[in-house]
């Protein structure tokens, strides 16, 4: 597994758009205001040519103009790291217009993003061997104040969160946010606010045997490789010439697997539906361990199946733990996840920490 480089004090960050870009309210000025906050704060930007485009159906630009731009841009040389301008719905139509051979070629680089950006770090780790970071996108860092959650996410671009664990480890450690934002307050009329947290944040556990909740939940713990993002992107690629899935999960047996899954349009009944396809497309093979985000559209229960049932009707056979309602996804804030680093996950009661390996 290939790491880029951490952001240097100075250092450039660039910018894509292969899903949709910043050209719309409130996008546009939050991420100006982002761009504001970092150039303020020492960094240089390069701004890739989508930034601001408009002209394409569910991304920014044609799938040709997206794929090119992903391409160049991880190429070249003159900037640090990568941060996605934003999620959207078709990011799936540039892939045949990456040149993947180039990008494994490149030296490695950090990029992030998430959502429909699953296309990019899934396969980043999945066909390039490269890491790649699960969280938010660019127009979020230009919120005031800014959460504690985006501060987080930055410092995994830069290493500035890195510790020794218990073992001697060099590991990013990030952990859960006490409270969530069920209906958010960021409009056009409004494009800097931030995160409008009112609901606790209450984890559950499955352990095999019992689903438990907040403090009842005892402490319990975790290893294996960091995989996975957005079900509504990876059952899209499940089975396609883009899925080397298989191949990945023998690669890095030895370390086992942790599937981190968030929904955004999937409903408790699609949730699960991608659940079975997944099983019995043979990617849980080897999981340790689920770390379950909290569904955008897949809180409310319909016809008898809540969204616990939309999940440990696979993830519960597995005998493994499955925490659900975890900070990852739609529902912020979330924590940024390394696809393809060593996870070690740690919950204890209402408590959950991941410590991320950067091991090869």
């Amino acid at each position: 597994m290939r790491y880029g480089k951490f952001l240097p004090d100075g250092g450039t960050i660039g910018f894509v758009a292969p899903s949709f870009g910043c050209n719309i309210q409130p996008y546009r000025s939050a991420f100006e205001n982002a761009r504001r906050i970092w150039t303020r704060e020492g960094y240089q930007l390069d701004l890739g040519p989508n930034c601001f485009a408009g002209e394409g159906v569910g991304i920014s630009n044609t799938p040709q103009l997206c794929g090119k731009e992903l391409t160049d841009y991880y190429r070249k040389e003159d900037n640090d790291c990568l941060i996605s301008c934003g999620g959207g719905e078709l990011m799936c139509e540039i892939l045949d217009y990456v040149d993947w051979e180039e990008i494994s070629r490149a030296p490695a680089k950090w990029y992030m993003g998430f959502s429909d950006n699953t296309n990019m770090t899934y396969l980043l780790a999945t066909l390039c061997d490269t890491a790649s970071v699960y969280g938010p996108c660019a127009a979020s860092f230009g919120m005031e104040p800014m959460d504690p959650s985006l501060q987080d996410a930055f410092s995994i671009l830069t290493g500035k969160n890195r510790k020794m664990d218990a073992l001697g480890r060099e590991v990013l450690s990030v952990h859960g946010y006490p409270l969530w934002e069920k209906e958010s307050v960021k409009d056009e009329t409004n494009p800097l606010a931030t995160y409008h947290l009112t609901e606790p944040g209450i984890r559950s556990c499955f352990d095999g045997e019992a689903l438990m909740s907040g403090e009842k939940i005892p402490g319990i713990r975790v290893q294996g490789r960091l995989i996975g993002g957005c079900m509504d992107c990876l059952v899209n690629l499940l089975g396609t010439c883009y899925d080397r899935t298989g191949d990945f999960l023998e690669k890095y047996k030895e370390d086992g697997f942790l599937w981190f899954l968030e929904a955004c349009d999937l409903n408790v009944f699609s949730i699960r539906r991608a659940m079975w396809q997944m099983e019995h497309a043979g990617w849980f093979k080897y999981v340790k361990g689920f770390l379950i985000g909290r569904p955008l559209s897949g809180m409310e229960s319909q016809m008898n199946l809540d969204r616990f049932g939309a999940v440990l009707e696979v993830a519960g056979k597995k005998k493994v733990p499955v925490f659900m309602d975890l900070d990852i996804g739609h529902l912020p804030p979330m924590m940024p996840l390394i696809t393809g680093s060593f996870g070690t996950v740690t919950v204890e009661g209402n408590e959950v920490a991941v410590d991320m390996e950067l091991r090869p």
